[in-house]
């Protein structure tokens, strides 16, 4: 296996684990062993368990962004292109299974304190989705599909709250209804009548 692939196979072993256990959880041994690398590999990469965490967070950005500016790309009025993003996130990133697409929900509060620069790496990622998400709904009052006089700033940091909030509430209550909920929310936020 090419060294970039042994890099890529730990941190994406890693965020796998990390999204269904956490942070605290996992040790870096663990990670390894069902990466199928030894630990002289980890080092070669990463200095240190935080160092792999930020890298690991990045990474997992990375990809993420790519498939949101999937979902949001278009020609379709942006009111649409938004609420499937959210009807992604509902259908994707609920409850236990997630396959390691729910990181942010899932190590947001637990290493915000612990590692700076952990913390750092989500708010990078996080405010690249907030942005992605005021700029559609900029679209969409141009486009004519999203109320005039909504800010958009303030509406794109509101909604991703509200969802981040629901998600971490749907997995306290092993439930969807919290995300029902928020999609249901956003709609009436974008002037959408029918959020479902």
């Amino acid at each position: 296996m090419p060294a970039t692939d042994t890099r890529q196979n730990i941190l994406d072993v890693g965020q796998r684990l990390m999204a269904d256990r956490g942070w605290g959880s996992v040790g870096i041994n663990e990670v390894l062993g069902a990466a199928g690398v030894p630990k002289g590999s980890f080092y070669h990469w990463f200095s240190s368990k935080d160092a792999f965490g930020e890298a690991m967070i990045r990474n997992y950005f990375v990809g993420y962004l790519a498939e949101m500016d999937g979902i949001l790309a278009g020609t379709s009025p942006a009111a649409g292109r938004l609420m499937d993003y959210w009807r992604n996130w509902r259908a994707t990133q609920s409850l236990r299974d997630c396959q390691g697409r729910c990181l942010a929900v899932k190590l947001g509060a637990e290493v915000a304190d612990l590692s700076e620069s952990m913390r750092t790496a989500l708010k990078a990622g996080t405010d690249s989705i907030v942005d992605r998400v005021r700029r559609t709904v900029e679209a969409g009052v141009v486009d004519g599909s999203i109320p005039v006089g909504l800010d958009a700033a303030a509406t794109a940091r509101t909604l991703y709250d509200l969802w981040l909030g629901a998600s971490v509430m749907a997995k306290i209550q092993r439930d969807t209804a919290p995300l029902d909920n928020a999609l249901a929310v956003t709609g009436r936020m974008l002037g959408v009548t029918r959020a479902g």
